[in-house]
């Protein structure tokens, strides 16, 4: 399962960080903008080869540092056909250079769409006598609410190491309007948590984790601590880091007593580091990589990876 070679890639590199592309044309550094309209006008296709542009700079910079990457499907999407393209090449990219890629449809599948979405990332789209992986990555971040529908097109693919990860409680101020309502005896994102457990069923990889994990939000530390204790043989993905106002002290209750079990999700922290020095963005690489830097030793204070 793709959950274990994350768990191995973290420990390889004492670092439980994951760094999310979801990039901004407003905060992209002016000097790619420029270039990419230079080259293609005031377009989409613009903004699409600045989106690329941007992110394999990200890449590049964190490639021995940072074990995993993120990468939101909608910024890209939202660019139509050039976007979807960029998308494409830099899940490539990302493969390339060893990250675990977990790509973050923020979709709801139907059975028909769960089954398309598997073909793209995991199977294969079979045309003719050939088959193509157009979105190629190790697992999904999905939203699980439609129920079972929307998963168990997925869930064959667990096997083939590849993995699911299910939100539960979103980093947003306004999730508790839906995530924390109670149902029954439960609050909503505790009833998803159950419901990951019951779909991964028996497949757990040697380090004890299952093949689905949940995205928990590091702001709410509490949640954090009483669902580890809970769920023990769930990984979880964290968001929320920096921006969103959790730090350290706070995701460490997402981790065992071995520092194993949980990656840590930043976007705007690393992405936009460049911001806070003034300049123009020429250095958002290296800026990007001191801030991840600063987030991994943050983590590190309060945990130990072993």
């Amino acid at each position: 399962m793709s959950i274990e070679r994350l768990q191995q890639q973290i420990r390889a590199k004492k670092n439980p960080t994951m760094v999310s592309l979801d990039p901004v044309a407003s905060r992209l550094p002016t000097h790619l903008l420029e270039e990419a309209t230079g080259k293609h006008g005031e377009t989409l296709s613009a903004l699409a080869h600045a989106y690329e542009t941007f992110s394999f700079g990200i890449l590049d910079a964190l490639r021995d540092l940072v074990p995993a990457v993120k990468v939101q499907a909608g910024c890209f999407q939202a660019l139509g056909r050039d976007g979807a393209a960029a998308l494409e090449t830099v899940l490539a990219r990302a493969r390339e250079l060893g990250y675990y890629v977990l790509l973050d449809t923020a979709a709801s599948p139907t059975p028909v769409t769960g089954e398309a979405l598997a073909q793209a990332c995991f199977g294969g789209i079979p045309v003719g006598a050939q088959r193509f992986t157009p979105l190629a990555c190790d697992g999904l971040s999905l939203q699980p609410y439609q129920g079972s529908d929307s998963v168990k097109p997925l869930l064959p693919y667990l096997s083939e190491d590849k993995s699911l990860f299910l939100l539960a409680r979103s980093a947003n101020k306004s999730a508790r309007e839906m995530q924390d309502l109670l149902s029954g005896d439960r609050v909503v994102h505790q009833v998803v948590i159950d419901l990951a457990m019951r779909w991964c069923g028996e497949r757990y990889g040697k380090s004890g984790y299952a093949g689905i994990g949940v995205v928990l939000s590091g702001t709410q530390p509490d949640f954090l601590k009483r669902l580890r204790k809970k769920y023990d043989r769930l990984f979880f993905l964290v968001p929320g880091y920096g921006s969103w106002g959790a730090y350290g002290k706070d995701v460490q209750h997402a981790f065992d007593l071995a520092g194993h079990g949980a990656v840590v999700c930043a976007g705007r922290t690393l992405l936009y580091a460049y911001e806070k020095s003034g300049g123009d963005g020429r250095d958002y690489r290296e800026a990007a990589r001191r801030a991840a830097e600063k987030m991994r030793d943050n983590i590190l204070q309060y945990i130990e990876v072993l």
